[in-house]
């Protein structure tokens, strides 16, 4: 696998060795020993997700303040614009965000660790997207930040329809009011 840092420190773009012919394609998706060597820690994945979305459904930007989660995410059909913000206080990136494309044909991961508030916008006509985490799903802790705050300046691609939003995410912080890790 062929592994990329990002713009934020800690986000790495992983992109697994395809081997494909006219019969289609094989890829190792995840390897254990490979990752943890690829992040420079050990890491134990607890949860798998998946969802399906439709065209402009843009979900984020999330995070939880308690369990916080590292994700391993990809788009399995499909292709979504994927972004991770850097909401870590004592980071040097705080307050950035770096964007990815993820398709079903690229085959691309994106590691986003703990500490990152993390959305993608669904750029096909719907998406498949995975992803494992570090940590269980806690409602409780779950927080969000809106996905066009100024603040942030993220350049979200133009899908040709309006995004669209869950009720949650409509109702997200600014970043001026969101709770950040230390």
């Amino acid at each position: 696998m062929k592994v990329t840092p990002t713009e934020i420190a800690d986000v790495l773009l992983i992109e697994p060795k395809v081997f494909g012919d006219a019969r289609g394609f094989f890829m190792e998706s995840f390897n254990a020993k490979a990752f943890d060597e690829a992040v420079g820690r050990s890491v134990n994945f607890v949860q798998d997700n998946h969802s399906r979305s439709a065209k402009g459904v843009l979900r984020g930007l999330h995070y939880q303040i308690q369990q916080a989660q590292g994700k391993l995410v990809r788009c399995v059909r499909g292709s979504v614009f994927d972004v991770v913000v850097d909401i870590r206080r004592s980071s040097a990136t705080f307050g950035r965000w770096v964007g990815v494309e993820l398709t079903e044909d690229n085959h691309r991961q994106l590691w986003v660790p703990e500490g990152m508030a993390h959305g993608f916008l669904v750029l096909s006509e719907s998406a498949d997207f995975l992803y494992k985490t570090t940590d269980y799903y806690a409602p409780a802790h779950e927080r969000a930040i809106r996905w066009n705050d100024p603040s942030l300046g993220i350049r979200w691609p133009d899908t040709g329809v309006a995004p669209q939003l869950s009720a949650k995410d409509q109702q997200a912080s600014t970043m001026d009011r969101a709770a950040f890790f230390a």
